[in-house]
């Protein structure tokens, strides 16, 4: 046994409360070296008389470790427990103390968890499990009211530039609700909409006034309503880690110096604050003089915006909150950020912004996700870079499943591009066939998918600003194909819960082979999907004979419609009826897919 491989401790992903009286557990040992672990748990102060042995099954395995996990239940919501190994005619047991060749006699020393308290649970909002997100850029959208254009307004369609303008605005969005409900998506993400000097808006100079130049309030209430009434829920994006260059509490500390009563709600280090060799002698977001960092730790500030985030809420009755630079904002702040937001509407997505490890975001106290870039990063290396082959993804896949709760992977926002990344289809090469591999594993996997506006009609573009080109509405100039692409796929997640929050397992991830089989399953439905990520076609061996899966959406037929699977004739000859029974072969073409349905 390699014990030095072995790590658990009590707490964040390795022993939470999934739900009120449910503990799951999990222990990571080396790949492949136990043949058994098991997990002993009982009441602290009925230890003996409660105890029981829990076997623990493998959730997960990357190239190094096996992460192993059980369910336990807590009648009294009171845990104490400790491990034992098994592998080749051996047990040993792990408590917190170290490992030892006998159970423990007695509670000294065993790992504890002392009291199942909800208020310390993550719980996201069930709504947002079964969302289908749509990434908006309001100037880029739609023009749906040119008396409110800038006077320096281009033509639509022109090419972005970082300090451009076409007009799109709020009653843009408005006017293509119904595009879409037609699409199939149940939320909208937008990037900022609150007044500031940029096409982006990430500078903002006044937290509770929608930009001119995309409408007012009212707009924004018929908006929400619009939207809601189809089902559709809004998110806006808070900027909280820094204001704009025109904010007035910082305009009068750029006048008055350390005269100014605003002069702590910034980070000012020399007075008069100024910009010295293009970089300000105050902090800014990415050296930017115009987006000066705001002080959150200061009581007016906190004061300040913790308003802003419930007026929103309670003015135009938003959905929740995307937060910009999360993770430049200290802790506390997040903190009362979210009691503000969760006492006036509880079920409230508060979504921050973070591209890296983010447990410490995830406890409960902060955030009910992140923008999932780790989980990008991997699709993205696998079907568009090509820099990791199947085995590889499927460890990148499972140790991402290891690293955060349960809980935590089925309310992530998971997104492939945005207006901070180059668009899919060029990062795919303008391989369409490709982009739609790495599009139907993100509404195949556990989360929260998030589509940029455009990709589902073929929309391009390179890094910031040409990943913000303006939306084509000419139906004969968008690709229809890949629309209905992506609506098939997305009506086929939501037509069944198992896509959404069912349980994941790779069935085939092999090295040699660049085909990915995955199942996705609960207690209603099970799902088979075959992805081949090659230029040459593959034979795929499935665990189930051929008659008890339905294809519900092929490469061939591009829609939800039962489908005709292509079977190797001559290898289902050789085939017994035992063998038919136990197995079925099909044959994907290059860059194919099939989803299958179990009956």
């Amino acid at each position: 046994m390699n014990l030095e491989a072995i790590f658990h401790r009590t707490g964040d992903n390795w022993c939470y409360m999934y739900d009120r009286d449910t503990v799951h557990i999990r222990i990571r040992t080396k790949r492949g070296d136990m043949e058994r672990v098991d997990v002993y748990a009982g009441d602290k102060y009925d230890f003996e008389q409660t105890l029981q042995r829990i076997p623990m099954t493998v959730f997960a395995s990357d190239a190094l470790f096996d992460y192993w996990q059980a369910e336990v239940t807590t009648p009294h919501r009171r845990l104490q427990y400790y491990f034992g190994f098994t592998s080749g005619g051996r047990t040993i047991y792990m408590t917190e103390a170290g490992f030892m060749n006998e159970p423990p006699s007695g509670v000294t020393g065993v790992f504890e968890y002392p009291f199942l308290h909800e208020s310390d649970m993550l719980d996201p909002p069930e709504w947002v499990k079964h969302a289908v997100f749509y990434q908006i850029f309001p100037e880029r959208f739609a023009n749906g009211d040119p008396s409110n254009d800038p006077e320096n307004v281009e033509p639509w369609g022109g090419t972005p530039q970082p300090h451009n303008f076409f007009g799109g605005d709020l009653q843009g969005v408005i006017d293509h609700l119904d595009y879409l409900e037609e699409l199939g998506v149940n939320a909208v993400y937008f990037t900022p909409i609150f007044e500031a000097t940029t096409n982006h808006k990430y500078d903002t100079s006044d937290y509770k006034r929608v930009d001119p130049h995309f409408g007012d309030t009212e707009t924004l209430q018929t908006l929400v309503k619009e939207a809601h009434k189809r089902g559709i829920r809004v998110l806006l994006d808070a900027v909280f880690n820094h204001s704009g260059g025109q904010f007035p509490p910082f305009l009068d500390v750029l006048e008055k110096g350390e005269q100014s009563p605003y002069k702590d709600w910034f980070h000012i280090l020399d007075d008069p604050p100024r910009v010295v060799d293009g970089r300000p002698t105050y902090r800014a977001f990415a050296f930017e003089p115009h987006m000066p960092k705001l002080n959150t730790q200061h009581p007016e500030v906190k004061t300040y915006l913790l308003d802003v985030a419930k007026y929103w809420i309670e003015e135009v009755g938003i959905d929740g909150w995307r937060l910009d630079v999360a993770n430049e904002v200290d802790h506390q702040f997040w903190r009362e950020f979210r009691q503000t937001v969760k006492t006036v509407r509880p079920d409230a997505y508060i979504l921050g912004e973070i591209w890296h490890d983010s447990m410490r975001w995830l406890r409960g106290d902060q955030f009910d996700a992140v923008m999932n870039y780790p989980f990008t990063y991997a699709v993205l290396d696998y079907f568009a870079h090509r820099t990791i082959n199947a085995e590889q993804f499927s460890h990148r896949i499972y140790a991402q499943l290891a690293a955060y709760p349960q809980q935590v992977h089925e309310a992530a926002f998971n997104l492939l591009d945005s207006h901070d990344t180059p668009r899919l289809l060029t990062l795919m090469n303008g391989n369409k066939r490709r982009m739609k591999l790495a599009v139907l594993f993100q509404l195949t996997f556990l989360g929260t998918p998030c589509i940029y506006y455009g990709d589902e009609i073929g929309l391009d573009g390179g890094a910031d600003p040409d990943c913000r080109k303006c939306m084509v509405w000419d139906r004969e100039k968008q690709d229809r194909e890949l629309f209905d692409f992506y609506r098939a796929a997305i009506r086929l997640r939501k037509s069944s819960a198992a896509l959404r929050t069912g349980s994941f397992r790779f069935l085939k991830a092999d090295a040699a082979s660049d085909v990915i089989l995955y199942e996705r399953s609960d207690g209603e439905d099970q799902f088979i999907i075959a992805l081949n990520n090659s230029e040459q076609a593959a034979e795929v061996t499935l665990p189930a004979p051929l008659s008890e899966l339905t294809p519900v959406l092929t490469s061939a037929s591009g829609t939800a419609e039962h489908a005709a699977v292509q079977t190797s004739e001559e290898h289902a000859a050789e085939q017994t009826s035992e063998q038919t029974s136990a197995e079925g072969t099909v044959q994907l073409e290059p860059y194919g897919y099939i989803i299958w349905k179990r009956q």
